[in-house]
């Protein structure tokens, strides 16, 4: 019950690190993003061409995923996501041969240990 709980709180705190990141760098490529709007703007309307407006638009679609990890629902819909395949599409994410049993890992240990003597 202790690991358990460990566990959660380990992958609590391991959560709010990758948010934590997520904002910071949203800070920086947000500063990167509007700078890069305005010049990219200026030069479209000094050159009369548009096409320099081009790089808007990836960078448009990382900004906004990047804000919507941080701030947004992103998330949550990710949560609820995992949730309907574990209720609606389990074997998934079952593992390969099946779940590990404690022989599986008895064999594992016996076959890597050279000094073991099988009684």
């Amino acid at each position: 019950e202790r690991q358990l709980l460990l566990q959660n709180l380990m992958r609590e705190r391991q959560a709010a690190m990758q948010i934590a990141w997520t904002r910071e760098f949203l800070k920086y490529f947000g500063t990167f993003y509007g700078l890069s709007a305005v010049v990219l703007t200026t030069g479209a309307v000094k050159k009369k061409n548009p096409a320099i407006l081009m790089p808007i638009l990836p960078l448009s679609f990382v900004f906004f995923y990047q804000y919507d990890m941080g701030y947004g629902t992103l998330l949550q819909r990710i949560k609820g996501e995992a949730e309907n395949i574990l209720d609606t599409q389990s074997t998934l994410v079952e593992l390969p041969k099946g779940p590990l049993t404690f022989e599986d890992l008895e064999k594992i240990r016996r076959s890597q240990n050279k000094f073991f003597i099988e009684k």
